[in-house]
């Protein structure tokens, strides 16, 4: 069966560290997601994140989070568009929790921070791969002037 499939070319190194980096980011999605779950569940913070017991700005903010951050996951594994999309909507409501409103939620700077230099990092990729992509189109035209 495999010499039925069609070879493309093969990936550069770059496209190859952004799928690595791309399921990095997935997997830490994964923990969040199961951390919050298990918040809400009442198996962290010694049952006392229960959903019942928390505020109503934590019952919202983290009953989205904990839905968003697996769907997130999901997307990045699978390297399709909309992964990156749910998983800023998640980072956005993150930083939105510890940054705008500490006195409801606290100041949590290390997940700010985590979720900028990912932001930063994706971005980069993004750029070297346009980049990359361009010189490759470039060199393929050589009937152009």
């Amino acid at each position: 069966m495999a010499a039925d499939s069609a070879k493309g070319p093969r990936p550069s190194l770059t496209e190859t560290l952004f799928v690595v980096f791309l399921r990095l980011v997935s997997a830490a999605c994964l923990w969040f997601a199961l951390q919050y779950w298990a918040m809400l569940t009442g198996f962290g913070f010694g049952g006392q994140g229960r959903f019942d017991l928390l505020p109503t700005a934590w019952k919202a903010a983290s009953t989205a989070l904990a839905v968003l951050f697996p769907v997130a996951a999901v997307g990045l594994w699978l390297l399709v568009s909309w992964g990156p999309v749910i998983w800023l909507i998640a980072a956005a409501t993150e930083i939105a929790m510890h940054e705008v409103y500490p006195s409801i939620f606290g100041v949590n700077r290390l997940v700010v921070f985590m979720h900028i230099a990912v932001a930063v990092v994706f971005l980069l990729f993004r750029v070297a791969l346009f980049i990359e992509r361009r010189r490759q189109a470039r060199a393929v035209r050589t009937d152009s002037p």
